[in-house]
C-alpha cells in the first residue's frame, strides 16, 4: 500500500465548503461570547440577577439531548461505513427527534420567560440571552433540515460506504451545533451565578 493510498483512506470525507462555513460560524459565535463577557464584566449584578431567572434544569436537559443527538449521528456514520443504510436511517431519525425535543424545550423556556414579562428589551443580559440562544436555535432548525434530507436520501439508497461525504458533512455541522450549546449553556446559565 502506497503512502498516497493510506492518506486517502485516512482523509475525512467532509466537504471543504462545510468546514469553511463552520469556521466562519464559530468565529461569529466567538465574537458574541467575547462581547457578552465584556458587557457582563461591566455590570455583573444585573447579569447574575437575570441569570437566576433562567430555567437551568431545561438548559441541562437540552445539553443532554444534544449530546445524545450527536451520539446518534456518530452511530449513523459508523453504520453507513458498514453499508448498513437501514441502521444509518434509524440513527439519523433519532438525532432528528432529539433536535425536535430541544426545540420544544426551548419554546417552553421562551414562553415561560415571555409570560413573566421577560423579553429581549428587559435588560442587556436578556438581549444576549435571546439573541445567542435564538441564533443557536436557528442553527438547530437548519441542522434538522439537513438531518431530514440525509434521512430521506439514505432511505432511497443514495449513500453507502463509498459515498459518505454528505452524511459526514451533515454530521460535522450537527456536531458544531452541539458544541456551540456546550459553550452557551455554562456561559449564559451558570457563569458567576
Amino acid at each position: 500500500m502506497s503512502v498516497s493510498t493510506i492518506e486517502k483512506e485516512r482523509a475525512p470525507a467532509v466537504e471543504e465548503g462545510i468546514l469553511i462555513f463552520i469556521f466562519a460560524d464559530m468565529c461569529m459565535f466567538a465574537l458574541f461570547f467575547i462581547t457578552y463577557l465584556m458587557e457582563r464584566n461591566a455590570d455583573p449584578t444585573v447579569y447574575i440577577a437575570s441569570q437566576a431567572k433562567l430555567n437551568q434544569t431545561l438548559g441541562a436537559i437540552n445539553t443532554l439531548i444534544l449530546l445524545l443527538s450527536s451520539w446518534f449521528v456518530v452511530l449513523a456514520v459508523k453504520a453507513l461505513k458498514r453499508n448498513a443504510q437501514q441502521a444509518c436511517a434509524v440513527f439519523l431519525a433519532s438525532a432528528f427527534c432529539c433536535g425536535a425535543v430541544f426545540i420544544v424545550n426551548k419554546a417552553m423556556e421562551y414562553s415561560a420567560k415571555i409570560q413573566d414579562g421577560v423579553t429581549i428589551l428587559s435588560n442587556d443580559f436578556f438581549m444576549f440571552y435571546y439573541i445567542i440562544t435564538g441564533i443557536h436555535l436557528a442553527h438547530v432548525v437548519g441542522g434538522m433540515v439537513i438531518l431530514l434530507v440525509l434521512f430521506i436520501n439514505t432511505r432511497r439508497g443514495k449513500y453507502s460506504a463509498n459515498n459518505i461525504a454528505a452524511v459526514e458533512s451533515g454530521g460535522v455541522y450537527w456536531h458544531m451545533v452541539d458544541l456551540l450549546w456546550i459553550f452557551i449553556f455554562p456561559l449564559i446559565y451558570f457563569l458567576g451565578a
